[in-house]
């Protein structure tokens, strides 16, 4: 139970810092380490990417890689639709509510079979990246900002899937994260 504990003081410390939401406003220059550093500055990013890795462990066989595949292909469209000026609508809403998602699929210990798994990651991915892409300036290299959350976004996923080969044998903690995960993306969904 000291694993439950460490994860719901560390989200709950995260939800109470002062970066809560990763798109408040625009990247100074839309740079490859602006791009690298924007799913660390707001915790729904930041949670729901670790969510994903961890969702796509306990999952195993092919979500291993499907789930994370496919919520980082349609990060990129979504990115290219913000980069357009195009709109995805409730996508803030998105954001927040895929981090309640998530967080209940691993409370639930639900294992997704990849047929339905990973298209819900790319929906939740759609939303991140269209999140990200909104923010890159008009005189930015578009490009090099989509590699570098990109790169942090495969990070994340990484740290998930290391975080639930540690969890495995302790159910409960795992569990106990996800309702924490859960509780975090309620609060975001209300601080909307």
């Amino acid at each position: 139970m000291n694993h439950a504990c460490g994860v719901a003081l560390l989200v709950i410390g995260l939800v109470r810092s002062n970066v809560v939401h990763a798109h408040i406003g625009v990247h100074a220059n839309g740079s490859f380490e602006s791009g690298l550093l924007h799913p660390f500055s707001g915790i729904d990013h930041l949670i729901a990417m670790i969510a994903v890795g961890l969702w796509a462990a306990r999952s195993g066989a092919r979500n291993l890689i499907a789930m994370p595949a496919a919520f980082m292909a349609a990060m990129v469209l979504g990115a290219a639709v913000g980069i357009a000026g195009g709109t995805i609508p409730l996508a803030e809403a998105g954001v927040a509510a895929s981090v309640v998602v998530l967080g209940m699929l691993l409370a639930l210990a639900v294992r997704g079979s990849w047929h339905w798994a990973a298209p819900l990651a790319a929906i939740i991915g759609l939303f991140h990246g269209y999140a990200h892409g909104t923010e890159v300036p008009e005189f930015a290299n578009p490009g090099s900002y989509i590699v570098g959350f990109l790169m942090a976004t495969a990070a994340l996923h990484a740290f998930g899937i290391a975080a639930a080969w540690t969890l495995r044998p302790q159910a409960a903690a795992f569990r106990a994260g996800g309702a924490v995960i859960t509780f975090a993306g309620l609060w975001l969904v209300l601080s909307l």
